[in-house]
């Protein structure tokens, strides 16, 4: 009987390819903790308005969970005492470099398509970062990637799908692991938060599964217990592509609006399922 979670992002209503997750996450605590995670870090995308409507969808999906609800913008403590971690093994430094910096000296993407950091600023002196910082320019914590693996050596995840993985992340570089005006990153955040919530089965889609060889290394680093996971198939329009907010995608809300019931919306869900 696990604890399963389902983290959406306030940035907009659901859609039913968030449906999905929620209750793929749900069936997969096969009666042990189902719990629901507002994943509101960034503070340039999220909405306090689209919380309620989150909730009110899940609740009118017949969906039941753990109460309280975890916000992450009420837990920057605790994300910061993992950088902070972090840094006091000597497993990060500051990055000046902006977007245009890293695409001019890069010369081709990871595998998730994002370009990798070549690493410009990790050899800066330490007195210069300082002045930098003290200028206040902008900056963000990134992971020495090479040292961060030498530390912890060759890890494993296992997945209910996809079977037992070994972990690559330096495929992503020296990742991003929290900003001068944002205390985490995606990575650092969930990995935590999981961690503190006792998640022991991470469900989510199969589209975030490269997410894992990261977030792997992260729990190695920190010394927090490893769960296990399960990437679902996800759901797709009739053109094959990702349902998503950003396409504007039907919501539950705009269906509900419509007529559309929840045991309908359950129904083709299971079939998919």
């Amino acid at each position: 009987m696990p604890t399963t979670r389902f983290a959406p992002s306030p940035t907009g209503h659901l859609h039913l390819g968030h449906a999905l997750s929620a209750v793929f996450a749900q069936r997969a605590s096969e009666g042990g903790s189902f719990l629901v995670r507002i994943e509101d870090i960034d503070g340039t995308r999220c909405r306090p308005e689209f919380v309620g409507s989150i909730l009110d969808d899940l609740a009118w999906l017949g969906l039941e969970w753990q109460t309280p609800v975890r916000v992450q913008s009420e837990h920057f403590d605790d994300y910061e005492r993992a950088v902070a971690l972090l840094d006091g093994e000597g497993l990060t430094y500051p990055c000046f470099c902006s977007r245009s910096d890293i695409r001019r000296a890069t010369e081709a993407p990871h595998s998730g398509g994002e370009q990798v950091y070549p690493g410009t600023c990790r050899a800066l002196e330490v007195a210069e970062r300082q002045d930098r910082i003290l200028s206040g320019a902008p900056y963000a914590i990134r992971l020495d990637m090479e040292s961060a693996r030498a530390r912890v050596g060759t890890l494993t995840w296992t997945d209910r799908q996809l079977g037992k993985t070994t972990a690559r992340p330096g495929q992503f570089g020296d990742i991003v692991i929290a900003r001068k005006e944002t205390p985490a990153s995606y990575h650092l955040c969930v990995t935590v938060d999981d961690a503190i919530q006792g998640v022991e089965l991470v469900t989510r889609g199969v589209d975030l599964a490269e997410c894992t060889h990261v977030h792997r290394l992260l729990r190695a680093l920190l010394g927090l217990p490893e769960p296990e996971y399960w990437h679902h198939p996800l759901l797709t329009d009739d053109k094959g592509k990702k349902l998503s907010k950003r396409d504007g995608d039907e919501t539950l809300k705009a269906m509900r609006r419509e007529g559309t019931t929840a045991s309908s919306i359950l129904n083709l869900l299971a079939a998919w399922l």
